[in-house]
């Protein structure tokens, strides 16, 4: 989750700040058509003459950009943070091959959510609906291939193999890992444990590839996660 959090800053600022810049240019560039629409639409908030006890149609149309879309922004970055954190906790269980091919599984989930909860911005038209769509279409796409990239730049492979499946089982914090290949953060630590049968001997551990173990001997110990690799318990029989 936290290499899905780490990609998801990058990739979320990306996303949410195509949508603000989108509703930027559509704000200015069909000001008359939003002012229409709030003299219509909001005429018991926003009022056509200007007075002391009320709030014109211009101050309404002057704070959209202060005040309507950083609250877009901010609770659309959250959402796009939720999704980057579930991607990661996933990741492994996505269908697929490579992190570009799952980043591209998620990003519509994040789309649709943007939408649900009406973070698209100024969709008071047509016109203006429909280059959100666009702009939205291509930053999800873009999201998607982001947080794969970066989520491959904040993690490494790593490969449990057990001598024996049924005489020897690695768990990994609480997970038995045992003949599975996990996506886990760079530089991260982890506790292992071999869990062997009643008729088995545990034998130590051995290592290959960016995996560093801190007691090679001992059934319970850390793993360090420095680069892709290989962990393998060694087991052998009582005499």
């Amino acid at each position: 989750m936290l290499a899905g959090l780490k990609a998801g800053v990058v990739a979320g600022l990306i996303y949410i700040g195509a949508l603000v810049l989108a509703n930027l240019a559509i704000l200015y560039l069909l000001r008359q058509d939003i002012l229409n629409y709030i003299t219509n639409n909001f005429s018991l908030v926003c009022t056509a003459v200007n007075s002391v006890n009320s709030t014109s149609v211009q101050d309404c149309f002057n704070s959209l950009a202060p005040v309507y879309l950083p609250f877009i922004a901010f609770v659309g970055f959250f959402l796009v943070l939720g999704y980057s954190a579930l991607f990661g906790r996933v990741y492994d269980s996505l269908p697929g091959q490579g992190p570009y091919f799952k980043g591209l599984l998620i990003a519509p989930l994040v789309a649709i959510s943007i939408v649900f909860f009406q973070l698209l911005g100024f969709t008071f038209e047509l016109s203006a609906t429909a280059a959100l769509a666009i702009v939205l279409v291509a930053a999800t796409v873009a999201y998607g291939l982001l947080i794969g990239r970066f989520y491959k730049r904040y993690t490494r492979v790593i490969q449990f193999v057990s001598e024996d499946d049924s005489a020897l089982r690695i768990i990994v914090g609480r997970s038995d890992l045992t003949g599975k290949t996990m996506t886990l953060a760079a530089n991260s630590v982890h506790n292992i444990e071999a869990k062997v049968g009643d008729d088995s001997s545990f034998k130590g551990w051995s290592v290959s590839g960016g995996v560093a173990v801190e007691d090679t001997k001992s059934f319970e110990t850390t793993m360090e996660v420095k680069g892709d690799g290989l962990l393998k318990g060694q087991v052998g029989k009582k005499y």
